[in-house]
């Protein structure tokens, strides 16, 4: 069998594009005791990606050049020396930009149906389980307080929001360009969302949110969050989930000092990521999917075919392209 794989051969100094990757054809290693070989189905495409890739300092180790790219990707068993898995099984986990992969059960992240192999990579994956436990956990939003999301529409942070909504909390998204607003207050259920590219976002801020920001869900960093911030209730929190608005961290970017408004409104900011927070990993699957039953909980995916459209990918993630989860499907 072939193994087509989509290897890195640039090293970005931004968003990556087309041309820092090619696709090849690869060999599949010989299966040793252990092992189990995954024929992909879904390949995910995530903001992360970006950081991986990069030089600069990261909380992993970046993909080094003429490596397959760094990816989770969900699929079937097809062969496997292990006895926890036999052929048929279907799993998620970290798999690589590629049609097959040999892999140890240490890179699998959980076990899957084929029903929801493209919902692991996204509502009932990383992307649904980090929006539930970095607003719980970290925001801990209480019934009747007002909640801001930028991202609003993307896959984390429109799953922020209607958990937030399911939490009886007053939500206000913040997006790029009319069609997302809409998606926004019509699948999402945000009570008001902002367009960043064609409104003024201090000002809508304070019109929309009288009494203050009680959390923050921070997916941007930038422009955008230094018109959140001055804006924070007493006591508000700050999750920084994401820093996607940011095209370099070197030289470091420099910008207004928050210090003075987590001072004056007691507020608290921290960061969040998921790999720390995995032994809540199962719980948090559980709630979102029994939210997804009673359809409390909706989600969109955008998915693009073959492994061919990998390489633009990502840079059209950032570009706005999408909506909803970005997905390729090879199967």
């Amino acid at each position: 069998m072939s193994n087509q794989q989509v290897i890195l051969v640039n090293r970005p100094t931004g968003v990556a594009q087309a041309t820092d990757f090619v696709v090849r054809t690869g060999r599949i290693d010989e299966l040793q005791d252990g092992q189990l070989l995954v024929r992909n189905h879904f390949l995910s495409v995530e903001p992360a990606m970006r950081g991986w890739i990069a030089d600069a300092g990261n909380y992993s180790a970046p993909v080094a050049i003429g490596e397959v790219m760094r990816a989770l990707a969900s699929g079937e068993v097809i062969a496997s020396r292990h006895p926890d898995y036999q052929g048929g099984y279907f799993v998620m986990g970290w798999f690589g930009w590629q049609d097959y992969a040999v892999v140890d059960p240490g890179k699998i992240v959980q076990r899957t149906n084929r029903a929801e192999l493209s919902a692991s990579l996204g509502i009932l994956g990383l992307t649904g389980v980090t929006a539930y436990l970095a607003l719980t956990g970290v925001g801990n939003p209480r019934p009747g307080e007002t909640v801001v999301i930028s991202t609003a529409a993307g896959a984390v942070g429109s799953t922020a929001g209607q958990i937030a909504r399911i939490l009886g909390c007053r939500t206000v998204g913040i997006t790029g360009g009319p069609a997302k607003v809409q998606m926004c207050l019509d699948d999402f259920g945000y009570d008001a969302a902002i367009d960043y590219q064609g409104e003024d976002v201090p000002e809508r801020i304070a019109a929309l949110c009288p009494d203050g920001v009680d959390v923050y869900f921070d997916n941007t960093s930038g422009a955008i969050s230094d018109a959140v911030l001055p804006h924070l209730a007493l006591g508000g929190r700050v999750i920084i989930c994401g820093t996607a608005a940011v095209q370099r961290w070197d030289d470091w970017p420099v910008g207004p000092r928050v210090e003075r408004h987590l001072l004056v409104k007691r507020g608290r900011m921290e960061g969040f990521v998921i790999f720390d927070h995995m032994d809540r990993y199962g719980e948090a699957v559980e709630r979102l999917r029994a939210w997804l039953a009673d359809g409390r909980l909706t989600h969109r995916e955008d998915i693009l075919e073959g492994i061919h459209a990998c390489p633009d990918a990502l840079a059209g993630l950032y570009r706005g392209e999408n909506r909803g989860k970005r997905l390729i499907r090879l199967v």
